[in-house]
């Protein structure tokens, strides 16, 4: 009779298991065993919203296996994530296994790591209800709004459609943010830039500023750039002012999940979603050489910037061997917390600390390389002293006006050493200025006008986006990640190039929830509803309340809409394409099928033609030298064929490329097991390409 584990996923098992030893079996419930039943609602909304779970597809057999193995253990833990999520899956684990709810069944542990592991086993609680509650009105107030509001939109929209409580929120940002670039109206502006040198040292950039009296010049046209251009001519250029001094920069915090999604985006171009399923592996375990299978991550949902004694002491103890006591920071920092943080747990950060990027490296994936990397970098540069700068700036006149310059140098590079934070937007970057002296004469080597335009805001990115929920208080860590990805494969918003951009479909839908749904697309009332699960959680409020006051005035404005568009339907919009319609002449227009996009004749029904979206490839057709086009079979696969189609007849599962075959020319294309080869029958070129390595648990 052992001691039975449940966690929620096989490579977390094998990990946790190595730690224990034998008094103890290990199993996963791989994730989420009950839920909402998917055919219907699933809530008792009359009966105090009172939800009715069932055993999910395809999980009765791992229940089966379950019920076999606590039944035969002296003692059950539930060891599944430390979040509102993960202590829903212990309590119905506790539900479907029968276990007391008030025994000291749950462990959870923050890291994966041998102190981590056995600290949890060794403490034991009851599974906390206040958290179960919250995940429990979240996941009832998404299917009530899901369940009601769905339909609606299928009927007034485009079947199909779904509509959500954040997802909504989130789509709107991105087309109020799309309003906004096209209702900008951009405006002229001029500045002068100066290329000035003193004596004979480097030259260097001064900017136009104001009149010599300090008053701000707004140079709006080209005749205001000519005036000032010929009053400066012959214009002697003398130093003013001088100011120098210096200034520190500090380094940004270890991660919490949003910034980690955000930085990931920056400087990997990583999707929030592939960041959190790389994050999870690292969290898990990973088979390190020399070491074994150990979690190299901290749990990465928090939004907590706590650092433990014993972690910061490890990082410490690095810097002071790397670097020396110059780059150690003299006392810890002290982070300001969100208000709305649960500090459940502690801040992103590397479990090992004096596991370097470069000791795993051949133990990991290139994706979990970068990743961990990142993660390392991050919370050592934390640790480290700021970066000290001299700064310099210029006050310099040139007959009635002041022409401003400034730079920096490094005095001291501390946390620069290893690791800077990326930025959404680029600055201009400062150069570094000559010795200059109040009254030095300069020599004037350039002078140039140069013509702008006011830029509208950016579109959001998906970097800025997380920021922007984050600060209005929409959703919360677990919950950025799979919104993103919901609303693009929803069809509400697409990826252009880095940027997100709504559809037709996504404005349609948007102004038809704005106009009759203003509760579920408003910012502030999603992040009040935040605040009340949070109360929940504290337990400061019960969750049949917050239900109770949301759906009395959701069920209000649902039959008030339904009313209001009786017999009315949205027209979405017609997207043309170039594509002319062979049998009519018309251009032929988007549509979505059941199998995405296509492309129809707008003279339907006098004209049924249609035909699929043709993405061009790299590379050329080695049987006939035509274009090579990506097509999609029936089940969904993508294949690449001739564009000539069944007059050529060639087609591969293999992907072209704009790489050249050497022996015969022809175009070279991606094999299974790491090949590139040549698909010319006439041809057997083919060499391994550097493939992506997989760790061991992967392999197996």
């Amino acid at each position: 009779m052992s001691k039975l584990v449940i966690v929620e996923s096989p490579a977390k098992a094998k990990t946790i298991k190595k730690y224990l030893g034998p008094d103890y079996e290990v199993v996963a419930s791989m994730g989420h065993i009950r839920d909402l039943p998917k055919s219907k609602i699933g809530v008792d909304i009359e009966n105090d919203f009172k939800p009715v779970y069932q055993v999910m597809e395809n999980k009765e057999d791992t229940v089966k296996k379950l019920k076999t193995m606590a039944s035969k253990s002296t003692m059950v833990y539930l060891a599944t994530d430390p979040d509102r999520e993960g202590e829903a899956i212990s309590w119905h684990l506790c539900e479907i296994l029968a276990l007391n709810e008030k025994d000291n069944n749950r462990v959870t542990f923050n890291e994966i790591t041998k102190s981590g592991v056995k600290t949890g086993i060794e403490s034991p609680r009851t599974i906390d209800m206040d958290l179960v509650d919250a995940q429990q009105a979240r996941r009832v107030l998404d299917r009530i709004v899901g369940y009601k509001l769905s339909p609606f939109l299928w009927k007034k929209v485009r079947r199909g459609l779904s509509a959500g409580r954040v997802q909504s929120v989130t789509v709107k940002l991105i087309v109020d943010r799309e309003n906004e670039i096209k209702a900008f109206v951009s405006k002229e502006y001029w500045s002068i830039d100066a290329k000035l040198q003193n004596g004979k040292s480097a030259k260097f950039p001064a900017r136009f500023h104001s009149k010599a009296d300090g008053e701000k010049i707004e140079i709006e046209n080209e005749d205001l750039v000519n005036g000032i251009l010929a009053a400066l001519q012959g214009a002697e250029y003398i130093v003013k002012f001088v100011k120098k001094g210096t200034r520190n920069k500090q380094p940004a915090p270890p991660f919490i999940t949003s910034t980690l999604q955000q930085e990931a985006s920056r400087k990997l171009n990583y999707s929030s979603q592939r960041t959190m399923k790389i994050a999870q592996e690292l969290y898990e375990g990973v088979d390190v050489t020399d070491i074994g299978t150990t979690g190299l991550i901290t749990y990465m949902r928090t939004d907590s910037l706590r650092i433990s004694d014993e972690a910061k002491a490890e990082g410490k103890a690095f810097i002071l061997d790397k670097y020396g006591s110059q780059y150690l920071h003299d006392k810890d920092r002290v982070y300001k917390q969100k208000k709305n943080a649960q500090d459940g747990h502690e801040a992103i950060r590397p479990s090992i600390p004096s596991l370097t990027p470069d000791s795993v490296k051949d133990s990991l994936t290139t994706d979990q390389y970068k990743l961990y990397k990142l993660v390392w970098e991050r919370f050592i540069a934390s640790l480290m002293s700021v970066c000290v700068q001299n700064t310099v700036s210029a006050d310099i006149t040139a007959g009635d006006y002041i022409f401003k310059a400034s730079g920096y140098s490094v005095k001291f590079d501390g946390f620069t050493a290893l690791y800077e934070e990326g930025k959404d937007e680029e600055k201009e970057d400062e150069g570094t200025l000559p010795e200059l002296s109040v009254g030095d004469k300069l020599t004037l080597k350039e002078l140039t006008p140069n013509q702008h335009f006011t830029q509208p805001p950016p579109r959001y990115t998906e970097a800025t986006l997380i920021k922007a929920l984050e600060e209005y208080g929409i959703g919360r860590p677990s919950t950025y990640a799979p919104t993103i990805s919901t609303v693009i494969a929803r069809e509400y918003v697409e990826r252009e190039k880095k940027t997100l951009k709504p559809t037709p479909l996504g404005e349609v839908t948007t102004e038809l929830m704005k106009d009759l749904f203003k509760k579920i697309v408003d910012v502030k009332f999603t992040a009040n509803i935040e605040d009340e699960l949070d109360l929940v959680e504290e337990g400061k409020t019960h969750w049949i309340t917050v239900l109770k006051n949301f759906y009395e005035s959701f069920d209000k404005t649902l039959k008030d809409a339904e009313t209001k568009m009786d017999g009315t339907r949205v027209k979405l919009p017609v997207v043309e394409s170039d594509v002319v319609c062979e049998n009519c002449g018309r251009n032929m227009v988007i549509k979505s099928g059941r199998f995405g996009k296509f492309l129809a004749c707008p003279g339907y029904p006098e004209c049924k033609n249609t035909k699929p979206i043709i993405a061009e490839t790299e590379g050329f057709c080695p049987k006939c030298g035509k274009k090579m086009i990506q097509r999609k079979s029936q089940k969904g696969k993508v294949y690449f064929s001739c564009e000539t189609g069944k007059e050529c007849g060639f087609m591969t599962w293999n992907t072209p490329t704009g790489d050249v075959c050497p022996k015969c020319g022809k175009s070279l294309f991606k094999k299974r097991g790491g090949m590139l080869g040549c698909e010319n029958e006439e041809c057997d070129y083919e060499v391994k390409t550097e493939r992506k390595r997989k760790t061991k648990a992967e392999e197996e």
